[in-house]
């Protein structure tokens, strides 16, 4: 699975919009101004996403490509490195589950806007 893949897969999901506002190599995807996904897009391939921390911990220890966010809140962030190693429907998966948690935080009156 490739980075543009990701990202076009990122960007078919309701109100997101994409950006680089750390560098150049740091692609942020948000839903309703809030991160739900950043990608590293320099050397190792890899990807931070927000997670339930009780499933962090679980895909951290059955995976050995997911580590704590790296530069994140270790609680409720997970780092996926894009090794090949993991499954295309798990990183879909682990896609979903970020997005839906940030947009199901995110006030009535932005997920209203957005098309809850």
């Amino acid at each position: 699975m490739d980075i543009e893949e990701i990202r076009a897969y990122c960007l078919t999901k309701n109100g997101t919009e994409e950006s680089f506002p750390f560098d150049n190599t740091t692609l942020v995807v948000k839903v309703g101004g809030k991160i739900f996904i950043l990608i590293s897009l320099e050397g190792d391939i890899s990807m931070n996403l927000k997670c339930d921390p009780e499933k962090a911990i679980e895909l951290r220890e059955s995976n050995p490509a997911i580590i704590p966010g790296w530069h994140m809140n270790k609680k409720h962030w997970n780092t996926v490195i894009l090794d090949s190693s993991l499954p295309r429907k798990l990183i879909f998966d682990m896609i979903d589950h970020s997005y839906d948690l940030v947009f199901e935080s995110l006030p009535g009156k932005i997920k209203a806007a957005l098309g809850d």
